[in-house]
């Protein structure tokens, strides 16, 4: 039950704080509180690097379905130990996007809007306006990407001690890059949490926040297992 909890928390932590960045620091148009871009991308990379240092030792600190189930294809884990993290995930992810909505609903003539609370997106009216082939293979790439360098530091050929900060850091590029086309998702719970209280666009958009970074993080975990771990 340790794990379940400590994935339940994590997840909880990356929900709050990184979108939070988004909805309540993002939102201020002028003055010290407008973080931007890059301080979006700076809280949702900084929170894992805290996370993996807190809980790494418990669960290992996935806090992302696809995360899990890139680990359960390449051979690391159980099926039944990554159904209880992925479902520990979603419900942190829930808890993490309630306690957004309580906090932000506080604000004088809030109103919940389309893709509010951080909600992932794309298309008219979100963001860059981007389609849904760059949503998805935006999405696909950066996974892959984000589970291989996991997987790799993670490794006999990773450096340990470092592993947290290294899956931070990758975690902060790929918002620098994926935020102005999808709000940058790879990580379905993430996703699912916002969405159920944004509703409409979100809710209906939801789909490809969890089968593009499960494509990846699947691709990423081949890849890793017969093309590196493999002698």
């Amino acid at each position: 039950m340790k794990k379940y909890v400590a994935e339940l928390i994590g997840t909880f932590s990356l929900v709050l704080f990184g979108c939070g960045s988004a909805v309540i620091a993002g939102n201020m148009q002028v003055g010290p509180a407008g973080v931007g871009l890059l301080g979006i991308s700076i809280a949702f990379g900084f929170t894992v690097v805290a996370m993996a240092y807190a809980i790494g030792g418990i669960s290992g600190c996935h806090v992302n379905p696809a995360v899990t189930i890139g680990v359960l294809v390449a051979g690391k884990m159980e099926v039944k130990e990554a159904i209880g993290y992925i479902i520990s995930q979603c419900i942190g992810a829930i808890f993490g996007a309630a306690v957004l909505y309580l906090i932000r609903s506080g604000q004088p003539g809030w109103e919940m809007g389309e893709w509010a609370l951080g909600s992932n997106g794309w298309g008219e009216g979100y963001l860059g306006g981007y389609n849904t082939l760059s949503a998805f293979v935006i999405e696909t790439v950066m996974t892959f990407l984000f589970l291989f360098v996991i997987l790799a530091v993670t490794s006999k050929f990773g450096n340990g001690t470092m592993a947290g900060l290294a899956i931070g850091v990758t975690l902060m590029l790929i918002h620098l890059v994926a935020i102005p086309v999808t709000g940058t998702s790879v990580n379905p719970a993430r996703s699912l949490g916002p969405a159920l209280f944004a509703g409409g666009k979100a809710l209906a958009q939801l789909w490809l926040f969890f089968v593009a970074p499960i494509l990846g993080a699947v691709l990423a975990a081949v890849v890793w297992k017969f093309g590196f771990e493999k002698e």
